[in-house]
């Protein structure tokens, strides 16, 4: 459990060099069947997430009812300690299982913005109705109701796509460079410089993680925590006149809004009437879970763990390029059959996403099988248990350098697990792929071409 899995090792063990495939290449290896939108099959998803939510609620309910009961007369509770243990395993089941259901309003939420690569993820990216209202209205409804701005969140993650990987341009986890520190140079840095910064102890490891687990999502929200560095100080996604957005775009920040006032509104009614403690059992402890899984799976600070780790490399402009930035994520099987089902393949078939951001998640599956049979090598999986891996990559990817054209993650010994090929430095011809066609591809808005990059 504790361990680095195969694939992880297999990529340690060799320099990374560029993937040399083309997008038509991977664009025609995927059948276009899988390109096409199924209305009532994703009708099908959205009542099944709902369903199992307003399920767990019910579960939730009966809770009381069935301790104070003697679970209906079948298992008598002689002393109280078997009372208050059965109902504590009992509120830590519905927890943990209506906190997954949260996160699969998230992450279907984020499949539906019509033409786009937005990932709220499936009706934020528009990937499952045709209709822009059918996914705007959807992915607005669901995200809501889990406290996520759903057109403010879309704006900053379809950057994210179109940049994914890119030190300069990407919105997403942007890592900290050795200046932020005031390091020394490399070649200056001794081992009592890199202990003086990063030198903890694993309590306070474990209290930032806990940090950034539980609250990260708000913090990058509210102060762009990890974003982007070429946004102001105060930069955030609540107000319509944030950096982040376009002139175009600040009437649906400004329904995000209202939608969040109004759904915080419906809960203080709520602890009103049945009390506040009911209002955190019910909803702020599945709430807080929620966002653990939106910062491990992707959402939200979008994609921690598939864009941080210590063998995926990060570009500067001179060598970046749509290809590099979508094969730079890894495929994880997160919580298994779980993250399967209730995330909506999120975390199993990122690679496949980023490619192909504009197809609904029930193809991805299929999709990640024909492109890496494409990019072979640079197809990235990581069967490494997802929290140690989000251990791994919490104390490892710490800071990059301030020069070099790829660079991978340092650690806090300022040693990268991973180097670039020696020969493998070499600016990248678009051959006729300009920025805004790059962007259009992001965009899921460019057909298939006859271009090659």
């Amino acid at each position: 459990m504790f361990k680095n899995g195969p694939e992880y090792e297999e990529r340690l063990a060799r320099p990374f060099v560029p993937p040399t495939v083309t997008l038509k290449q991977i664009h025609d290896a995927v059948p276009k069947h899988l390109l096409q939108k199924d209305p009532l099959r994703s009708t099908g998803y959205v009542v099944r997430d709902v369903f199992f939510c307003a399920l767990f609620f019910a579960f939730g309910a009966a809770i009381e009812p069935l301790v104070s009961s003697n679970f209906l007369g079948f298992v008598p509770l002689t002393s109280p300690w078997q009372a208050t243990l059965a109902r504590s395993l009992l509120w830590l089941t519905y927890w943990w299982w209506q906190g997954i259901a949260f996160t699969s309003f998230f992450c279907i939420g984020r499949h539906g913005k019509e033409g786009c690569s937005l990932c709220l993820p499936q009706l934020g990216h528009g990937t499952m109705y045709k209709s822009w209202w059918a996914n705007n209205i959807l992915g607005f409804l669901l995200d809501t109701f889990v406290l996520a701005p759903f057109f403010a969140w879309k704006v900053s993650h379809n950057a994210h796509h179109k940049a994914v990987n890119s030190i300069e341009r990407d919105e997403n986890y942007v890592p900290h460079l050795r200046s932020h520190y005031n390091l020394p140079p490399k070649e200056r840095a001794t081992t009592a410089d890199y202990a003086e910064v990063f030198e903890e102890t694993p309590l306070f490891t474990a209290v930032r993680m806990f940090v950034m687990q539980a609250m990260g999502w708000w913090l990058y929200l509210s102060c762009n925590k990890l974003g982007a560095k070429m946004y102001p100080k105060g930069t955030n996604h609540f107000s319509p006149y944030s950096p982040l957005f376009k002139d175009g775009q600040r009437l649906s920040i400004f329904i995000s809004d209202v939608g969040l006032i109004g759904m915080m509104s419906l809960l203080y009614l709520f602890g009103q009437a049945y009390g506040w403690k009911a209002l955190v059992a019910y909803y702020v402890i599945p709430y807080i879970l929620c966002n653990h899984w939106y910062d491990i799976c992707h959402p939200l600070m979008v994609t921690f763990l598939h864009h941080s780790d210590p063998t995926i490399p990060h570009f500067r402009k001179e060598e970046w390029s749509f290809l590099r930035g979508a094969a730079s994520t890894v495929d994880r099987p997160t919580l298994g059959w779980i993250g399967r089902f209730f995330f909506h393949n999120v975390a199993h078939d990122h690679v496949a996403h980023h490619f192909f951001s504009h197809i609904p998640f029930y193809h991805q599956p299929a999709v990640t099988d024909a492109i890496k049979a494409v990019l072979r090598e640079n197809y990235n999986y990581d069967s490494t248990n997802t929290f140690y891996a989000l251990y791994r990559s919490f104390t490892e990817c710490v800071f990059i350098e301030d020069e070099g054209s790829i660079v991978f993650y340092k650690n806090k010994n300022g040693v990268a697990a991973r180097h670039v090929a020696e020969d493998a430095i070499t600016a990248i011809k678009k051959e006729g792929w300009t920025q805004e066609d790059q962007d259009k591809l992001a965009e899921g808005a460019l057909s298939d071409s006859t271009r090659s990059e």
